[in-house]
């Protein structure tokens, strides 16, 4: 029976634990570390699983899901450190954290494999990228994959690519809410209801990620679908190109991209 020690029982890694338990994942083979009495007791109440400090979890644990802050990683690597045997698998959901800082920091042919996901977690649309450590083989990949997979979708990538990751869809959820809570604001402006404007500009999101996921089109060809000769589309695509919204775009995910580089730093 693998056993799993998820070290870090916040907002990212609670979503993780109801995940693995709502995929059927026996509440025999989770363990929640946490080393804040209150909030373990919390978790162990709401969910029914065994409890316990980061250090004794991970003594234990096959597998050692990290959802701990980035700047406090390196300290939480150390203090676990020395409970990590040969055959655990480290897997860490931090970003800018890369692999080459975790087997810096633990035991020498540490299995470890980097993941970057995002907060659709909670409601099991996350998007998450894995990569592998030096020393993580197919099967530790194929073991996070069946782990992810039950709160959203799951791809590979190379480790190089992790930070344009973190900026992409990592942070994504965030540009996403930025842009409806605008478009609310202009339906406000446009004399609607806050809860007219919103139900309207939510529903239109959903339904617009919905034929984009289930759609082979380019959103290129999606959007000219929309927009008639000299009509409301093109022109407020007008203002919006005026505006710069498409460099802006690129400018805030380079931005995203470089301060998850600063994270691996410390």
């Amino acid at each position: 029976m693998t056993t799993f020690a998820l070290v870090g029982v916040g907002k990212l890694g609670e979503a993780l634990l109801s995940g693995l338990l709502r995929s059927g994942r026996p509440k025999e083979q989770v363990i929640a570390a946490e080393r804040y009495e209150i909030r373990a007791k919390e978790i162990s109440d709401l969910y029914g699983v065994r409890t316990a400090t980061p250090v004794e979890a991970v003594a234990e644990a096959d597998v050692v899901l990290l959802a701990v802050k980035p700047q406090d990683m390196r300290t939480a690597l150390r203090d676990l450190a020395p409970g990590v045997r040969p055959q655990t698998l480290v897997v860490s959901m931090a970003a800018g954290i890369t692999t080459a800082v975790l087997e810096e920091e633990l035991p020498a042919g540490t299995h470890v494999v980097r993941v970057m996901t995002n907060t659709p977690v909670f409601v099991d649309e996350a998007m998450s990228a894995i990569s592998p450590g030096t020393h993580a083989t197919e099967e530790h990949l194929a073991l996070v994959e069946d782990l992810l997979r039950p709160v959203g979708r799951v791809i590979r990538v190379p480790e190089h690519q992790q930070d344009a990751v973190t900026a992409l869809s990592g942070s994504g959820p965030g540009y996403f809410f930025y842009f409806v809570e605008a478009m609310i604001d202009a339906g406000i402006l446009l004399g609607l209801p806050r809860a007219v404007a919103a139900e309207l500009i939510v529903q239109t999101a959903v339904g617009s990620a919905k034929m984009l996921q289930e759609s082979d089109e380019h959103p290129v060809v999606l959007r000219e679908a929309v927009m008639s000769p000299a009509g409301t589309t093109i022109s407020a695509i007008r203002v919006m190109e005026d505006h710069g919204v498409r460099a802006a775009m690129l400018a805030a995910l380079e931005a995203a991209r470089d301060r998850s580089r600063e994270l691996a730093g410390g």
